[in-house]
């Protein structure tokens, strides 16, 4: 079906792009719709309701059908531009379109675009190396010179989740006998929503339809650092605790290096295997290679697990599993149809190397730091909506409000303005945009942020 096009650009009012980190007044140059979500084209209108006859019904969508992509922006069947505030879902770590990865998949889906994990391909085995050798560099699982670790590879995050707790049940039982089966999760995680990944993602909204869910669940409250708590919480018959280092659909809680510290000690006391869900705060997101790079030795986990970026787009989860739990693995314990396949493996070759570029890094702590900057006038400027706190950091960021019905209303008005939010557990609104956004673009998303919340106050 041919789509109807117009042109509407994004276009940046010359007094918006004076705004500046400093400024005390909220900038309200935005507060007219620009994108509204009722003006959808009648042939997109048509192909929306044809489709929704045969997909399954697990989605509240607006009428919007993008058709192209390019870095931050996004193109709908309308020709409106969209910033991206969102990355797919903190995925498009290298924006939309990417030239050079654009070749990677062309020429090795011309080359060989899979094979079963029966066989070797070139691929899977260079990007597991990269993965082990720049976690060692780049500080994270514990590893120095003298320790190695594994990687497994799946097809999503839920999925790399739901390896590593039945990696964790398998070390528990070699150690520990039948009994040591418990796992430990906490309050506002996220982690899938598979059986057993759903079975550690404590919200009622999920798993209720579902349930029973899996036995021996232990759900913990979030940053308790405290001793005695964690010692009652993760006992002799824990196998596995699993935590976001920052908590993405959660609502962007942050780990204090104080709790994480405390219950890695605890998992070593009772040999319990620690495992750190970065899948959406890992691979350079923060501006580190790992949320809990710069923690303390003794504060890192024994598995990560990853995804969303590492082929920016093509599905790909991964498991990186430090050597003592990988050596309990054997032939036949998991498997995967697709995972590790050459042109997943491929794209995340190219991903990992780009973003571990130090000049790349070193542009998006810079932007970062301008984005953080941005963010905390907020509070100041909206007293009467948001909450006075800090959540995530680099360009995993929460935005706090003190009226639950608030974050999604921001996120209505912001997209009827041409900048694509998320909301974030039951109060907040995230900004995780590409890993190539520019400190430009971040001045436009917050203006226009700043132009929603000033409509806003009279209403909340």
């Amino acid at each position: 079906m041919s789509i109807a096009r117009t042109t509407l650009r994004l276009r940046v009012p010359a007094r918006a792009a004076r705004a500046y980190a400093t400024a005390t007044k909220p900038n309200t140059a935005y507060t007219a719709v620009s994108h509204p979500d009722n003006a959808t084209p009648e042939p997109t209108k048509a192909m929306i309701q044809e489709q929704s006859q045969y997909l399954l019904n697990t989605y509240a969508r607006p009428p919007i059908l993008f058709t192209q992509g390019k870095g931050c922006t996004l193109t709908d069947s309308a020709g409106r531009e969209y910033l991206d505030f969102s990355a797919g879902i903190a995925v498009m770590a290298l924006g939309h379109a990417d030239a050079q990865l654009n070749k990677v998949m062309a020429d090795q889906a011309a080359k060989l675009q899979h094979v079963s994990n029966i066989y070797w391909n070139e691929h899977a085995g260079e990007l597991a190396k990269a993965l082990v050798e720049g976690t060692r560099k780049a500080g994270g699982l514990g590893l120095d010179d003298t320790t190695g670790a594994k990687v497994f590879f799946a097809n999503s995050g839920t999925e790399a989740n739901e390896g590593a707790l039945k990696f964790a049940r398998k070390y528990g039982k070699d150690i520990g006998g039948e009994s040591k089966t418990g796992i430990v999760c906490f309050n506002n995680g996220f982690h899938g929503r598979s059986m057993g990944a759903l079975s550690v993602t404590t919200n009622p909204k999920y798993q209720a339809p579902f349930a029973p869910l899996i036995p021996d669940i232990r759900v913990g409250k979030y940053n308790d650092a405290d001793p005695a708590t964690i010692a009652s919480l993760v006992d002799e018959s824990v196998c596995g605790v699993i935590v976001e280092p920052i908590q993405g659909e959660g609502g962007i809680g942050t780990a204090s290096p104080e709790f994480l510290t405390a219950l890695a000690k605890r998992c070593r006391e009772v040999g319990a295997v620690l495992i750190y869900d970065e899948i959406q705060c890992g691979l350079f997101r923060t501006g580190d290679m790992w949320a809990h790079s710069a923690l303390p030795k003794e504060a890192h986990p024994d598995i990560v697990t990853m995804a969303k970026p590492l082929a920016n787009g093509f599905p790909i989860g991964a498991i990186l599993v430090r050597d003592p739990v990988a050596e309990v693995i054997g032939v036949g314990h998991h498997g995967t149809t697709f995972g590790g396949q050459p042109l997943a493996a491929a794209l995340g070759v190219h991903v990992l190397q780009r973003l571990s570029d130090p000049a790349f890094a070193e542009s998006l702590k810079k932007t970062a730091a301008h984005l953080d900057a941005r963010l905390s006038a907020l509070p100041a400027m909206f007293p009467s909506l948001l909450k006075d706190e800090s959540r995530g950091r680099g360009l995993i960021r929460g935005i706090p409000f003190k009226n639950e019905k608030a974050p999604a209303e921001l996120v209505r008005l912001a997209r009827e303005r041409g900048v694509l939010l998320l909301t974030a557990g039951s109060d907040a609104v995230r900004c995780i945009p590409s890993l190539i956004v520019t400190p430009e673009q971040c001045d436009h998303a917050v203006n226009v942020m700043e132009s929603c919340l000033s409509l806003m106050e009279k209403d909340f």
